[in-house]
């Protein structure tokens, strides 16, 4: 049954957390969770490059959750090690995938990845079914991450191998959340991923030196310039239209939680259409008050891991 959960599960933010900004950098800043003993997975895609993948297998047939990162992020975010260390420790096996050119090595093809990539996903799960023939399937996904992840669940509907997913800090519109990020405080995280991406461009040119050049300075410009055209977009505007998972949402049939705070300095709530979301059955949500970005600073503390474990523990069998 669809349920609001935000009445049920408040973040209790400490004082000095007062905005968005805060929660998101807190949590980073005071992660105290390192990366749990594991697997380090390489798996081949059908256009032959490679994904990279942290495995902790506990080998017994209780599920097994696969953790998608945000944009620039990793394996080694703080976030993602949080979620392997608790997951593992409820006995599930945990695979945290680094999207293509996030791990520790550059891929081999053209491309890189972005929100809308969702063979990608289908590699992974392919691979995890096989991996974990005994047990259920469930997935997580943190930012762009999540989007990816939505959009998945929706174009596969009653096929998709994940019988329980949440996705965190989603950007269900794009465009949105690509130019909110060039105001105010939001340019210092529009800085650090312009650099990666850039360093990353960069790299990847000296390979194939046709690629596009960025001489932009926003993450619009970066969409409309490299995105776009090296992922078969026309420009960043019909990259945001065709990914934007909020479009996405009505055709998820897996039971999913969405989870999200208005004070997301990054992507802005009003993207998730409350509408859509309250006309499928099969989603639960929660809005909260206090948190940022990807982050929830609480007390007590792991509020956000709490709300999802709970969330997986009831609608696995």
């Amino acid at each position: 049954m669809q349920t609001n959960l935000t009445e049920i599960a408040p973040v209790n933010s400490p004082a000095w957390c007062f905005n968005g900004h805060i929660h998101t950098i807190a949590r980073a800043v005071f992660n105290d969770s390192p990366k749990p003993p594991h697997q380090q997975v390489k798996i081949p895609t059908p256009d032959d490059d490679f994904l990279e993948l942290d495995v902790i297998d506990n080998e017994n047939d209780k599920p097994a959750i696969a953790l998608f990162h945000g944009l620039e992020g990793s394996t080694e975010s703080y976030y993602i090690t949080e979620f392997m260390n608790a997951f593992s420790q409820m006995g599930y096996s945990v695979v945290a995938v680094n999207f293509r050119s996030c791990g520790s090595r550059m891929n081999r093809q053209r491309r890189f990845y972005h929100s809308g990539e969702t063979d990608d996903l289908t590699t992974v799960f392919n691979w995890m079914k096989y991996q974990f023939p005994r047990s259920q399937l469930g997935a997580v996904g943190f930012s762009l991450g999540g989007n990816v992840l939505l959009k998945s669940l929706a174009e596969e509907g009653d096929d998709h191998p994940a019988n329980a997913a949440v996705a965190v800090s989603v950007p269900y519109d794009l465009r949105a959340g690509s130019l909110n990020i060039s105001k105010g405080f939001n340019k210092a995280y529009e800085y650090f991923f312009l650099k990666s991406l850039s360093k990353k461009i960069q790299q990847k040119k000296k390979t194939f030196p046709d690629l596009p050049d960025f001489t932009g300075s926003t993450l619009y410009d970066f969409d409309n310039q490299v995105t776009a055209p090296l992922h078969g977009f026309k420009n960043a505007d019909d990259y945001y239209a065709r990914c934007s998972s909020g479009q996405f949402v009505p055709d998820i049939k897996s039971p999913t939680l969405l989870i999200h705070s208005k004070q997301d300095p990054i992507c802005p709530v009003e993207g998730m259409s409350l509408t859509d979301v309250n006309q499928n059955k099969k989603l639960d949500y929660i809005i909260t008050e206090d948190g940022g970005h990807v982050g929830f600073q609480s007390r007590p503390k792991e509020w956000l891991n709490k709300v999802i474990m709970n969330y997986f523990e009831q609608n696995f069998d």
